[in-house]
């Protein structure tokens, strides 16, 4: 299923729904029809389980056609926002995930040009957070160099410790797209959190598609444009340490929990390592899309 969180107008409360033929049939008022008790958001819904989903997905089969416009609003009438709004706690991010990455940031970063032994970690806060066509903030007194780095986002479904690669992908409940905006001038002392964690940073969207319909997250293109203009065309296989790898090496010594989201890294082509460098400004436009999961578009507003 693909889930998204919207609003009916820019004024009403934040929902879940699932997205169907051009509708998004709203969650709740699917579960009064089928007799089930399912939530109003996405992060209620994902603490259910990764099996419910699976029933959610069963019991729309049998649902009339009539019974579910009456739940539904058109996709094009409603206001989209990143599928989990808030996040209970930081994202995780993955650096340095791309061997081609990996090169052209040890060209213009400094950072180190022997691949990683183990995943390069980063936290972004959940202010970061903001959905799709919402605006990126750049503040001029914070950088000159605003980059993009367009991403699979991974969901976490179910409580996971110590999870080994074999079993790893049992507990993602779903995939999204993230652009982890980042100021490459902020760094301090090689330390990522102030470049990577500034508010509006964390675009997501359009939307979740559950584990059970995108089935293998390794063989996933992913493009960046910016203006139009295509920067980033690479693809989820050549990643370092998949996403079993992430999951088993996070869980080694920290608890996920459900709700938790995990950006994966960047293929090559940031605006860091193009010659000469490239930056956003206010007044672009950026854009990430990904297989089967859809489009993610921002812009840049001054700050």
């Amino acid at each position: 299923m693909k889930l998204v969180s919207y609003r009916k107008t820019i004024e009403s409360e934040i929902r879940a729904g699932i997205v169907q033929d051009g509708l998004i049939i709203d969650l709740q008022s699917l579960g009064n029809c089928i007799g089930t008790d399912l939530p109003s958001t996405m992060l209620a819904f994902i603490d259910m389980g990764i099996e419910v989903v699976k029933a959610v997905a069963e019991s729309l089969k049998d649902l009339p056609p009539l019974q579910k416009a009456a739940i539904s609003i058109a996709y094009s009438n409603a206001i989209i926002t990143a599928p989990i709004p808030k996040p209970r706690k930081n994202i995780f991010g993955i650096g340095l995930n791309y061997t081609e990455h990996v090169a052209e940031s040890a060209r213009s970063l400094d950072t180190a040009k022997e691949l990683p032994q183990k995943c390069v970690i980063f936290a972004k806060p959940p202010t970061t957070v903001i959905g799709p066509n919402d605006a990126i903030k750049h503040f001029a007194n914070i950088t000159q160099q605003m980059d993009w780095e367009g991403e699979l986002g991974v969901i976490i479904g179910k409580k996971a410790q110590q999870v080994t690669k074999k079993e790893a992908l049992d507990y993602v409940f779903g995939y999204t797209i993230i652009n982890d905006i980042s100021a490459r001038d902020c760094r301090r002392s090689g330390q990522w959190i102030v470049s990577k964690g500034q508010d509006t940073y964390a675009p997501m969207g359009p939307c979740i598609v559950t584990a059970d319909e995108l089935t293998d997250p390794h063989n996933l293109q992913i493009i960046t444009k910016v203006n139009g203009v295509e920067k980033q065309n690479g693809n989820t296989k050549y990643m370092l340490f998949n996403v079993n790898a992430i999951i088993e090496d996070i869980s080694e010594g920290m608890t996920l929990e459900p709700g938790d989201i995990i950006a994966t890294g960047t293929p090559a082509g940031v605006g860091a390592g193009r010659e000469p460098q490239e930056w956003m400004w206010p007044g672009d436009t950026v854009e990430v899309s990904i297989d089967t999961i859809g489009n993610l578009k921002n812009y840049i507003v001054k700050g």
